[in-house]
């Protein structure tokens, strides 16, 4: 059985916090906050109307503005109330709950692969830690032949990117850029956050 991840069992102890979660980018949102950095760094990486998979996807705040710009974009979470509020807030894309750890989109009718998978919103750092091979083998195994994965995360969070870049070369990933940033600041000893692209 596949352990279960940081995020399930918050949301088993406070059963309210994936309805806070949603409601805070609601705010963010009317509030006029940029919260499209992210989806403009996968943007400038993906060929035009390209197949883009949102892993960890939330309430569809990244995929939603990839969709927007044209790009065909699945969306997948464990976490049932935020893609419910995808659905909602964001129709267009297809918004899928399952576990990353068990992703099989070929299962699902989705075969073909990803020219750009996407990981944002510390999603690494919620997995379980006997998960995160699985998880990056199973990322690799959903791209097209070019594709490329973009992860971004922050330190402190459990998951030390040392062991994060082990996991990525044992899942069968090829480390291209790091920065600091998704507006990509040069990544030194002492960033605070991680965005790495990796290939197959």
């Amino acid at each position: 059985m596949t352990e279960q991840s940081g995020w399930v069992e918050i949301t088993k102890a406070d059963p309210e916090h994936s309805a806070r979660y949603v409601e805070r980018f609601r705010v963010m949102e009317a509030a006029g906050d940029d919260l499209a950095g992210e989806a403009r760094l996968v943007d400038a990486m993906a060929p035009r109307n390209g197949r883009i998979l949102d892993a960890g996807c939330g309430p569809g705040r990244v995929g939603a503005i990839l969709a927007d710009l044209g790009h065909d974009v699945v969306g997948v979470d464990v976490d049932p109330v935020l893609i419910a509020a995808a659905e909602q807030d964001h129709p267009g894309p297809t918004w899928l709950v399952g576990d990353l750890a068990e992703l099989n989109l070929a299962s699902k009718g989705t075969s073909e692969g990803f020219d750009v998978i996407v990981c944002a919103g510390n999603v690494m750092t919620f997995l379980a830690p006997s998960t995160r091979r699985e998880v990056l083998t199973r990322m690799r195994d959903h791209l097209a032949e070019s594709g490329r994965v973009v992860i971004g995360f922050g330190a402190g969070r459990g998951y030390e990117f040392t062991d994060f870049f082990t996991d990525a070369q044992k899942a069968g990933l090829i480390p291209e850029f790091k920065m600091a940033t998704w507006d990509m600041r040069p990544f030194t000893e002492d960033s605070e956050f991680l965005v790495t692209v990796v290939k197959r």
